[in-house]
C-alpha cells in the first residue's frame, strides 16, 4: 500500500529552520555594510574638526607674532618704503600659514591705528578677505603708527576644508572654504624713548 506524501514533515521543517539560522555566510559583509558608513563619518568628522581647530590656532599664533613686530617698533624702525614694510608684515604672517595653501589667494593683512579705544570700539566693519573685490582689497589699511599708538592687526585667511562631505563639515554653506579671522589689539611700546625695538635693519 502506497502512502500519500504530504510534504515536509515537522521534524524536517525544524531541521531546515535550524540550519537556516545557523548559516553565517555573508554575515560579516552585512555587518560591515551597516557599521562602515557610521565609522567613516565619525572618522572624517574627528579629522575635520581637529584639523580646523589646529588651523584656527595657527592663525591666532601668526597674528600675535606679526603684531609683535609693530608693538616693539621693529617694523617701524626698519628701512624701506611703506609698501616694503607692508610686504614684510604680509610675509611674517604667510611664513606661518603657508602650510595651509598659497597666501596670495588666501591671506589679507590689515593694520590700522586709532586715536583712542572708543574709536576702536566703534570700528566694527567686517574684515576684508582675499575673495573680496579687488577695489576692497586695495583699500585695506596699513598704518602701523608710532610708539604708544593704539593698533589693531587683523588678518583673514581662507581655509579649505578637507572633509569629503561625510560627517561634520565646517565649511561655509555651498563651498568647501571657511574664513578664519583673527586680530590683535595693543598699544605700541615706547620704543623710541627707551631704545627698544630691535635693530634698524
Amino acid at each position: 500500500m502506497l502512502r500519500k506524501r504530504t510534504g515536509i514533515t515537522g521534524a524536517r521543517k525544524r531541521s531546515l529552520t535550524i540550519r537556516l539560522f545557523a548559516n553565517k555566510d555573508g554575515t560579516a559583509a552585512i555587518e560591515f555594510a551597516i557599521v562602515a558608513p557610521v565609522f567613516m563619518a565619525l572618522m572624517f568628522s574627528l579629522f575635520e574638526v581637529g584639523w580646523y581647530f589646529y588651523a584656527n590656532s595657527i592663525v591666532d599664533a601668526s597674528v600675535s607674532d606679526a603684531a609683535r613686530l609693530i608693538e616693539t617698533g621693529q617694523l617701524q624702525k626698519s628701512t624701506g618704503t611703506t609698501e616694503q614694510k607692508k610686504q614684510a608684515m604680509f610675509n611674517a604672517v604667510c611664513n606661518v600659514l603657508q602650510e595651509f595653501g598659497d597666501c596670495s589667494t588666501r591671506l589679507t593683512v590689515e593694520v590700522q591705528t586709532y586715536p583712542d579705544f572708543a574709536t576702536l570700539a566703534a570700528a566694527n566693519t567686517p574684515a576684508t578677505c582675499a575673495d573680496a573685490p579687488e577695489a576692497d582689497r586695495d583699500a585695506i589699511p596699513f598704518s602701523p603708527g608710532t610708539e604708544l599708538d593704539i593698533v589693531r592687526v587683523r588678518i583673514c585667511f581662507i581655509y579649505t576644508t578637507v572633509n569629503p562631505a561625510i560627517g561634520v563639515n565646517v565649511s561655509e554653506g555651498g563651498t568647501n572654504k571657511r574664513r578664519l579671522i583673527s586680530h590683535a589689539i595693543f598699544r605700541s611700546e615706547p620704543y623710541l624713548s627707551n631704545g627698544t625695538g630691535g635693530s634698524d635693519t
